[in-house]
């Protein structure tokens, strides 16, 4: 019977981390509980296989217990951040300038639209646009994450030179946060060329859309 208990502790804590349904029909889930779980769970197991006096319930309780603290002030820190970009940022994404996302409880995505960023077949950063990237930068000084800042482009022109604009646009990025206070370390660029459209290069719409730098942003491993 004892050997259930650690499962059941497992399933209330993902409970508790569903809220009700709200008017739209759509659940609620609050991204700090979800973080928690995700953290109860990875540490179940683990302290499944570390409890040093070989009780193997005792330890997936003890990991659990651990990993839900852990994992509840990622995703309090990765709220604030997430609240703190917005902040920052309010008068670009009313101009459709950025987009925030929340990709997951530990994952932000910032996307720029490129047709404020960079001139047309350049990599330089627009000077207009550099006061809204010293914004992005002086949030990244503020918390314990780390970046990876990815380029696009369209499918126009040849593969091989969309390949290397988009990684030139990726370290601009990259280098003019860097020179704004982050620590490069905490950076990484890279391009994706062609490869990764998020609409139709039919269109000119959609490829305005497909040209874009991302920045994800995770918290930092310790």
């Amino acid at each position: 019977m004892k050997k259930i208990y650690p499962v059941l502790l497992c399933a209330s804590l993902v409970g508790c981390a569903t809220q009700p349904a709200g008017p739209d029909g759509q659940v609620d889930r609050n991204k700090t509980a979800i973080g928690a779980v995700v953290g109860a769970v990875a540490g179940a197991v683990i302290g499944g296989q570390l409890d040093d006096d070989g009780n193997r319930d005792r330890g997936v309780i003890t990991g659990a217990v651990l990993g839900a603290a852990a994992g509840a002030g990622v995703g309090q820190m990765m709220d604030k951040q997430e609240q703190a970009y917005r902040d920052a940022l309010a008068a670009e994404q009313q101009r459709s300038e950025i987009e925030i996302q929340r990709v997951k409880d530990d994952l932000l995505k910032l996307t720029f639209d490129n047709e404020v960023t960079f001139d047309l077949n350049q990599s330089y950063v627009k000077p207009s646009f550099t006061s809204s990237l010293s914004k992005v930068a002086e949030v990244m000084e503020k918390y314990d994450s780390t970046a990876r800042v990815v380029g696009h482009t369209d499918n126009t022109g040849a593969e091989t030179y969309n390949q290397a604009l988009s990684e030139r646009r990726a370290r601009a990025v990259k280098d003019y946060l860097v020179s704004n206070g982050v620590a490069d370390y905490r950076l990484t660029a890279e391009g994706r060329g062609e490869y990764e459209p998020r609409d139709s290069n039919a269109t000119a719409a959609g490829r305005a859309l497909n040209r874009r730098v991302e920045i994800f942003v995770t918290p930092s491993a310790r």
